[in-house]
């Protein structure tokens, strides 16, 4: 009589089943992780982060004739004493030419603004103050502070030219567009995140995603 245990014919088949089925296990881990991160960052994409939008140095022709005129010589980067103008040499920004990211740095619209005379190829046209088009500053009324009952005027009070751009009125952040030339202080003051004010150019278009 044999002394050997009796063989657990269930034991037996489930191990052999584990065994055949390793291999196929150790492919699909992979796939399941790779699946964990996707969806990770499909979550990140709909955040929907906002797009970038550059601006052109005061006095800057049309976008077209702009990018054709400017040599990329850079006297206005040069010349700027608030050093917001900016070039790309790798062309990613801006096209390569002269910008203003007004999240770095806006345009301080100083005394002389003297990054137009500084341009040798006209490029920058020298332009009275009033009558400068960057762009035009838009408020978002849902992201202000204001609208959670706080009393924030940053943006009036840090704006270079005063209530000829922007005021209050019935306790409102009011642009007024035949005032505001696109500056791009409001918006670099702005302390939400994302800014309540951010200056807008549809004619130039100039938008780079971060």
């Amino acid at each position: 009589m044999s002394s050997d245990r009796p063989v657990n014919r269930r034991g037996f088949f489930r191990e052999g089943l584990r065994e055949l089925l390793k291999p196929l296990s150790q492919a699909v881990e992979p796939i399941e992780a790779f699946s964990r991160q996707f969806s990770e960052l499909e979550k990140v994409n709909a955040k929907k982060v906002p797009l970038k939008i550059l601006l052109r140095p005061p006095g800057a022709l049309p976008e077209q004739k702009f990018l054709d005129a400017c040599s990329r010589c850079g006297e206005c980067v040069k010349v700027c004493p608030a050093q917001c103008i900016k070039i790309d040499a790798t062309g990613g920004l801006g096209a390569g030419r002269p910008y203003i990211d007004a999240e770095a740095m806006p345009c301080v619209v100083c005394d002389g603004l003297v990054c137009m005379p500084a341009c040798p190829t006209g490029a920058l046209v020298p332009t009275l103050l009033n009558g400068i088009d960057m762009g035009l500053a838009v408020w978002n009324e849902k992201a202000c502070l204001r609208t959670q009952g706080e009393q924030c005027t940053i943006c009036v009070d840090q704006c270079p030219l005063g209530a000829t751009a922007i005021d209050l009125h019935e306790r409102k952040i009011r642009v007024i567009e035949s005032g505001c030339i696109g500056c791009g202080v409001c918006q670099h003051y702005c302390p939400t995140e994302p800014r309540s004010i951010v200056v807008v150019n549809a004619e130039r278009g100039m938008r780079n995603a971060e």
